[in-house]
This record gives structure tokens, C-alpha cells and sequence, in this order.
């Protein structure tokens, strides 16, 4: 369906610019609408792959193109947003990394790639693979997806186009049904749109789920810039009620770990904070019920 022709838009390289761009606009609150059929479906494939990941298994990203771009641009944000580790953090795209930057579309016809990725990768029981491709059937995609099914992971596949192999084969099928492109075949739009949108809700969902947000807050961000370090000064302020010094202090102390500085300044030493933290599996929430106790 990604690559019909549009009846109404048969016209579209003549009409107004303005026009145009409504229609695109139009376009895009379609694909967000296309998303809400598939909620329970997300909801299954985040509760799903946070179980998985409890035992130290890492998040594996797959696609082709576009589809691999966005997929990869999730991934590369959950270090930064929620203190994801890189070596539990990997990535399969048709044609290499370069394919990010220098347009490489041959490379989705390669099947055997694909499966030697994941292969290659190491990846099996543990790991969640998410694959990625607006028409569902891309050969990278599908034999790296299918070949990671074969070794055990978990594997939650995201796609525009109903009854196609990348979700008949995966365990958690998540379906946008977007329909034909303003641009036929430039999945880049509705598509893309409807990919970039469920990635984001997939990953936060998993990642709050896991316990790395506590009441709204990026307990778990790294703080890598002045913004960053305001920010962690004003959270810390706000979840432990105490000054911005004794949280800056405590920032300091904890070698910039968010939670431990939490626990730092509600009275706990930098090891009983570590400790605290370390028995309820990093899970600030938990750890405060422990404190309180």
C-alpha cells in the first residue's frame, strides 16, 4: 500500500505551493492517527522486551534506508535520555553504519548481510531485536530478523504494510497503517512519520518500565553539558527537597550518578547509597521505599 499511486494527488507536481504543503501537513496527522490501532500492540512489545532485558540483555536495532536511519537515531538517544549502557546498545543496517550518511538502497535486497549481522553480533536469549521497514518484506531486514528469532531473542518488528513477512515472523508485530505516500514510494513521509513516533514511544515506554524515569524525570540522563548539569541540580533539588549547593555537592560526590546524589542528600552515605541502589536494581523508586522503611 506504501507504493500506490494516490488518485488525488495525480496532480500534485502542479499544484500550489501552498496547497502542497497542507496536503503534507495533512499527511502527517494521518500518520500519527494510523498509530493509535497499534497501542496494545506497543504496550505487549515494551512490557515484553523489559522482562528480556532484565539480565543484562541489550537492545538490537535492524533496518534498511530510511527505516534503518530512524531506528538508529532511537537507539543512539537512549544513552544521552536514560543512561542506557553502549555495550548493551547495537545496531544492524543494510550497508553498514556509512549507510547513515551516503544513500546505500541496494544493500536491502541483501539477504545473507542481514543474517550475518545478527550473526556476527553475537545476538541471542536476552536480547530484543527491533526491526524496522515501512513495506514490511525489505530481504535485510527480514532474514536478520527472522535468523535473530532462530537464536533465541526477542523480536518485535515495526511495519506499514498489513500481512507482510517482518510481521507475520515476529513475536511482537507493531502495524502503522499509513497507506499510499503524497510522493509514492517515499516512505520518508507518512511512513517514516508513523516509524519515528512508535520507535519513540516503544523505547520510553521500555525504558520507564525498566525504572530509569522516576516521576517524570530522566533519573538516569548522563549529564554531559552545562544544561544537563542544571537540569540534574534542579531534579535532585526537587525529589529531595534540599538546596542547589548540597545538590551540587552530592552531584560531585557521586561522580555525577543522579540517584546516588538523590540518596546522597536524604541522609545516606555515598557506599549506603550505592548499596541501596544496587539492592533494588537501580530502581530509584524502589530504593526510596527502601530508605523509608
Amino acid at each position: 500500500m506504501t507504493e500506490e499511486i494516490s488518485e488525488r494527488f495525480e496532480e500534485f507536481d502542479l499544484w500550489a505551493t501552498q496547497d502542497a504543503v497542507k496536503a503534507m501537513y495533512e499527511g502527517q496527522l494521518a500518520a500519527l492517527a494510523a498509530i493509535e490501532p497499534a497501542l496494545d500492540d506497543i504496550t505487549n512489545a515494551a512490557d515484553a522486551a523489559a522482562n528480556a532485558l532484565s539480565n543484562n540483555g541489550r537492545l538490537v536495532y535492524i533496518g534498511a534506508g530510511t527505516s534503518g536511519r530512524l531506528a538508529v537515531q532511537d537507539g543512539v538517544e537512549l544513552r544521552p535520555t536514560f543512561g542506557w549502557p553502549m555495550e548493551r546498545l547495537k545496531f544492524c543496517v543494510a550497508g553498514g553504519m556509512d549507510a547513515l550518511m551516503v544513500s546505500a538502497e541496494g544493500a536491502e535486497d541483501d539477504e545473507k548481510d542481514g543474517s550475518n549481522q545478527i550473526e556476527k553480533a553475537n545476538v541471542g536469549a536476552g536480547d530484543v531485536v527491533i526491526a524496522v521497514a515501512a513495506s514490511g518484506r525489505t530481504p535485510f531486514t527480514h532474514s536478520a530478523l527472522k535468523r535473530a528469532k532462530q537464536l533465541g531473542a526477542t523480536t518485535i518488528s515495526i511495519a506499514n504494510n498489513p500481512d507482510t513477512p517482518l510481521l507475520l515472523d515476529a513475536h511482537y508485530p507493531i502495524l502503522a497503517q499509513t497507506g499510499s505516500e503524497l510522493v509514492a514510494g517515499s516512505t520518508r513521509m507518512k511512513a517514516g512519520t508513523s516509524q519515528k513516533v512508535i520507535l519513540n514511544i516503544l523505547s520510553t515506554a521500555i525504558m520507564r518500565k525498566i525504572g530509569r524515569v522516576y516521576k517524570g524525570y530522566m533519573v538516569d540522563m548522563i549529564i554531559s553539558n552545562a544544561k544537563l548539569e542544571s537540569r540534574a541540580i534542579d531534579m535532585i533539588c526537587s525529589i529531595a527537597n534540599c538546596k542547589s549547593q548540597q545538590a551540587k555537592d552530592a552531584l560531585t560526590m557521586s561522580d555525577r550518578h543522579i540517584k546516588t546524589a538523590i540518596l546522597i542528600c536524604m541522609g545516606k552515605t555515598l557506599t549506603e547509597s550505592q548499596d541501596i541502589l544496587m539492592r533494588s536494581n537501580q530502581s530509584l523508586r524502589k530504593a526510596l521505599t527502601l530508605l523509608n522503611r
